[in-house]
């Protein structure tokens, strides 16, 4: 971190009961440490809508965009905020720290209690980054290129306005691998190994490692299983199904394509760059979230 005066973002969703005592702590921490300070423009006006938090008087900045002269964005929230604060770091490697007030926490690791002690933690440079990858999507005909295409969790395809299955075939550097019947199918990074495609059975993959995995969501054909594959592979889908669309979601960013539309999935070109704690580790964080050890038992 530089030695100089920091210039950090905050960002987080609207200000709500269960992060007010945070975003209080946040506040008054930042006032007193040597930093410029921007708050996304909707959180910031969310916070001052509450007349319980005294925002206005410290004359903190907005942004709506960012650029290469930020050192640090803190997101206050979940691990879903974090997966929204994506969209403004892009591929600028600005540091990413996650304040948790919401629930279980794999991405937005600091506890509301720690707040103050792991921030003098990260002014005082005690901190490791984590490189974290991400999926980039092409979708064929779309002339547009849009800015955001790219995930750090997932990039899956599910069904539309149906309760029938679709078909998803599927290639890997242009040979066949298989028709997914199923609800959909889920590409997971390494990061989103945690999320939804755990819920879906899919492996759990340490962070450094160079996989993805492709998880089928409720699949018909029983011998589908969770593929890790190598994360220089090129991942290419086609959907077919009873309906004419289908839907598209990269994090939380859906979005619906016509049938048989071949969608092109591989590692993006630049990586997520989080903030870790030296004390933090992931093995540790495993136990503690999915509560191994917690039977007597072992």
């Amino acid at each position: 971190m530089k030695s100089t005066q920091m210039k950090i973002a905050v960002y987080g969703p609207l200000c709500n009961e269960r992060s007010k005592s945070t975003i209080r702590v946040l506040i008054k921490y930042l006032k007193n440490r040597n930093a410029d300070v921007f708050f996304e423009k909707n959180f910031y006006e969310s916070i001052i809508t509450d007349s319980n938090i005294e925002i206005e008087s410290f004359q903190f900045k907005t942004f709506q965009s960012l650029n290469t002269s930020f050192d640090l964005l803190i997101s206050v929230g979940g691990d879903g905020t974090i997966l929204r604060a994506i969209t403004y770091v892009k591929n600028l490697n600005i540091p990413i720290v996650g304040i948790n007030t919401g629930r279980l926490g794999f991405l937005a690791t600091i506890p509301m209690n720690t707040v103050e002690k792991a921030l003098d933690e990260i002014f005082e440079g005690n901190y490791k980054i984590s490189k974290r990858s991400l999926l980039s999507i092409t979708i064929e005909g779309d002339q547009t290129e849009p800015e955001l295409n790219f995930a750090l969790n997932e990039i899956s395809v599910s069904r539309k306005n149906t309760t029938s299955m679709i078909s998803v075939e599927t290639w890997l550097d242009d040979e066949y691998l298989t028709s997914y019947w199923a609800d959909g199918l889920i590409v997971s990074t390494p990061t989103g190994s945690t999320g939804y495609s755990l819920s879906c059975g899919g492996p759990v993959i340490m962070p450094e490692s160079d996989s993805l995995v492709l998880t089928p969501i409720a699949p018909h054909n029983l011998n589908a299983r969770p593929l890790v594959i190598s994360n220089n592979k090129i991942i290419k889908l086609k959907v077919s199904g009873r309906e004419e669309e289908h839907l598209v979601s990269l994090d939380s960013r859906i979005k619906t394509l016509k049938n048989n539309t071949t969608i092109t999935i591989q590692k993006a070109a630049f990586n997520i760059h989080m903030v870790e704690l030296k004390d933090e580790r992931f093995i540790e964080t495993l136990r503690k979230k999915l509560l191994w050890g917690a039977d007597q038992r072992n």
